[in-house]
């Protein structure tokens, strides 16, 4: 007796809930699936969809799948959906469950069935209420961006019945980004709704928030003459607001990527400055090193790809090294071989490197083809730092950043803090009375020249991360890189990290309103005038023989 009144309570709990679902609404619905008329087999879907019920959206994704059929005909016909299919004796039968809860009903004959076809009309009819359950059950996903993408699309959507989901959602978040999207997410859902008290404190919240993506929706709003003069001032105050966090936003964006391109700047005309700026070598094969040393890296990457997959992201860690050692090797054999033939004939060496230049280019299109190469960025190198509402740092390019800082920061204790580096700049000041104290000027040639090569391998190896990779790299930059290093003053360490981060600064100004070209054009100019003021550079060579 205790057992039949525990299952008759059970039952009329789960009456009220049963009758719910099947309620006349969606009984007619599944009843309109069978009939041959598009429009009102869409009005059935929508039916269904609305309910926002996991099990009528699960009855749809199988009708989207081409799984539900009819048994029976005409008005009497049963909406079922099947199963697995198997052979029983000399027919085919299949195992049917009911449209809603998947209640098995057994195993019949297929013949007794008829498919209910979704064709692309009901199919895009049935898509919007499966991506919108899909979206929010991404909400609860493990992974931050998929959290965060989820709160994006809904509040996009700005459907009323999302926000208990988003509600729920802020309430247990806790990355900031991803909470701050939820927060946005739930603002737009209420901008959407028709009470005006709810709209207010929807667009207040959105100015807030610094919401972008709202902007469209407040204007309209603000524009609206049938909204209250309450709802027009609260969306034309958030407007402002966003306005405000926009400008900011642009221009701390743009010295971010004034100083990224300084660094790439920077990392370029440092090896160049201590070839052209210490050595009086005109290298037009400078672009053409750093070439050599982005193609390491793509064969330092295949390698570790082929060999060791399980460490992929530890191939850049290791290309770094080999990229600034082969470009070093290659430019130690250009100044052995030819170069220290020709010191203090600036135009030979001018045309030996260049011709230089060309011989490797050429190397390269033989041996990796014309077509750029793909280098992928190892895991630790994607994404980015969310700096602020609406602007996100990629970590590539604050790695070069970092990059630039240590080469310029080596390269200053190298040349003032240690013996090697007092060597070479007594045998560039003085190659004659160097040699004359015992210092072997050929050495330390090569080794000047072996470590302004190795830089511009160094500088490669960080293109990659940014830019394409093809046996022309270097070209796009050489001019640039002497750009730098003239306007800095030849030799002067400070002055190229100086002309390289006002150039790139420069540079990011100028392009919003004159092009990519023309900001260039701008630059080219800037520095020619410059130079009439200035002929020596930020930097002037002092000393006696300063004007030799």
């Amino acid at each position: 007796m205790r057992l039949l009144f525990l299952l008759l309570l059970v039952a009329w709990l789960a009456a009220p809930a049963a009758s719910h679902a099947q309620s006349p609404e969606t009984l007619k619905a599944l009843a309109d699936l069978v009939v041959d008329d598009g429009d009102k087999r869409e009005a059935a879907v929508t039916v269904l969809g609305t309910t926002r019920d996991p099990k009528w959206l699960e009855f749809l994704g199988a009708l989207r799948d081409g799984n539900v059929y009819a048994r029976g005909q005409g008005e009497a016909a049963e909406v079922v959906i099947g199963g697995a299919k198997s052979t029983k004796g000399d027919q085919d039968v299949i195992d049917i469950v009911t449209a809603y809860g998947r209640r098995p009903l057994g195993t019949v004959p297929v013949a007794g069935l008829t498919e209910i076809a979704a064709d692309r009309r009901l199919r895009i009819a049935i898509k919007p209420f499966l991506d919108a359950d899909e979206t929010r059950g991404q909400l609860a996903s493990l992974d931050p961006e998929t959290r965060r993408g989820a709160a994006m699309k809904l509040g996009h959507q700005a459907e009323a019945s999302a926000a208990s989901v988003v509600e729920a959602a802020i309430a247990k978040e806790t990355v900031p980004h991803v909470r701050h999207a939820l927060e946005e997410a739930l603002a737009l859902i209420r901008l959407a709704q028709s009470d005006a008290a709810v709209r207010v404190l929807a667009a207040q919240s959105l100015g807030n928030l610094h919401s972008f993506d709202a902007a469209p929706a407040l204007q309209k709003l603000a524009s609206d003459s049938a909204a209250s003069r309450a709802e027009r001032d609260a969306a034309a105050l958030a407007i402002r607001q966003i306005e405000r966090w926009s400008l900011l936003v642009r221009t701390v964006e743009t010295l971010f990527q004034g100083a990224s391109l300084a660094s790439i700047l920077l990392l370029m005309s440092v090896g160049l400055a201590i070839v052209f700026g210490l050595m009086g070598v005109i290298n037009m094969a400078h672009g053409e090193l750093m070439a050599l040393g982005a193609y390491s890296t793509f064969v330092v990457q295949n390698l570790f790809r082929a060999r060791w997959p399980e460490w992929f992201d530890a191939y850049f860690v290791v290309a770094l090294p080999v990229s600034f050692a082969v470009a070093a090797a290659v430019g130690v054999v250009l100044e052995r071989g030819v170069i220290r033939r020709l010191y203090g004939r600036p135009l030979e060496t001018l045309l030996l490197t260049w011709g230089a230049s060309l011989i490797i280019q050429q190397g390269l299109r033989l041996w990796f083809g014309a077509a750029n190469v793909d280098v992928s960025s190892p895991r630790w190198l994607s994404g980015g730092f969310a700096l602020m509402t609406g602007l996100t740092l990629p970590f590539n390019r604050l790695f070069i950043i970092g990059l630039a800082a240590v080469s310029v920061a080596g390269m200053y204790w190298l040349l003032f803090r240690t013996d090697r580096g007092l060597t070479i700049r007594a045998v560039t000041q003085n190659r004659a009375m160097s040699a004359c104290l015992g210092v072997r000027a050929g050495a330390v040639d090569a080794v000047t020249f072996g470590l302004g090569a190795g830089l511009a391998g160094l500088a490669g190896c960080a293109l990659t991360q940014i830019g394409n990779v093809g046996p022309s790299l270097g070209q796009n930059y050489i001019v640039d890189s002497f750009m730098v290093v003239v306007t800095g003053g030849v030799g002067k360490l400070a002055g190229t990290v100086l002309a390289a981060a006002g150039i790139g600064e420069l540079n990011k100004v100028i392009e919003p309103a004159l092009g990519a070209v023309f900001a260039k054009v701008a630059i080219l100019i800037a520095v020619i005038l410059f130079l009439q003021r200035r002929p020596a550079g930020l930097f002037a060579t002092r000393g006696r023989g300063a004007e030799a």
